[in-house]
């Protein structure tokens, strides 16, 4: 999944982020209500976690301008606070679920999971790919119906080259998609996952193109 994390305290923010791309999910890391607000406007995503206590707009506002917008996206809420009025507060607003500080990562992660396990229960969607299948909400690919051993990161690039639909996708936009935006990972690991999966679809007569200085596309077929 890609996980926005909205957390004013970057110790916290980085430990979460951490844990999370360690479970295989992209990260969205921001640290600013008002940034939050705009990036949550304007970027797509799986799921939020989001802090009450923000510099700029608190998590509440957030999350309430997301509700009657009727942003559908779970949100995770995350506060100092523990007393049972402000737990009423966050979930009145919209909230999916709350976690108290402090909390054990695995228990952040737990909560994701079943949050990733309800989303997951809505229809999927998949893509052919010449003889394979690419299911964009599990991430498998398939041949028939044996599901190929492929990484998550390396089907993240693929699903988003997919996704473009014939257009060029820059290596930045790409990290962004398996890392999360303020990722300090190098731009050059995405070559090697594009490396792998052309060697992965070359059999399945699928290529991806490289165009200098813009990007990668993916093409299925002799064409």
């Amino acid at each position: 999944m890609r996980i926005v994390v909205v957390e004013d305290n970057r110790s916290l923010a980085k430990g979460i982020a951490y844990r999370l791309r360690d479970d295989g999910h992209s990260v969205d890391l921001l640290h600013d209500g008002d940034e939050a607000d705009l990036f949550l406007r304007q970027e797509a995503s799986d799921l939020v976690v989001l802090d009450i206590n923000l510099p700029g707009k608190s998590g509440i506002e957030i999350l309430t301008a997301m509700r009657k917008r009727e942003d559908p996206r779970p949100v995770i809420l995350l506060t100092a606070r523990s007393s049972t009025e402000d737990r009423v507060d966050g979930l009145d607003a919209g909230a999916d679920d709350y976690l108290a500080k402090p909390f054990a990562m695995e228990e952040l992660a737990a909560r994701v999971r079943a949050l990733g396990r309800r989303k997951t229960a809505a229809p999927r969607r998949s893509v052919e790919l010449g003889k394979l299948r690419l299911d964009l909400e599990t991430l498998q690919l398939l041949d028939g119906d044996r599901m190929l051993d492929v990484p998550r990161r390396e089907l993240t690039v693929l699903a988003t080259l997919v996704q473009a639909q014939g257009r060029a996708v820059s290596k930045a936009f790409l990290l962004d998609q398996v890392y999360g935006t303020g990722s300090e990972t190098d731009e050059k690991v995405i070559e090697v996952y594009v490396s792998r999966l052309r060697k992965r679809l070359k059999a399945h007569d699928i290529t991806i193109r490289v165009n200098r200085g813009i990007g990668y596309t993916l093409t299925v077929g002799s064409s």
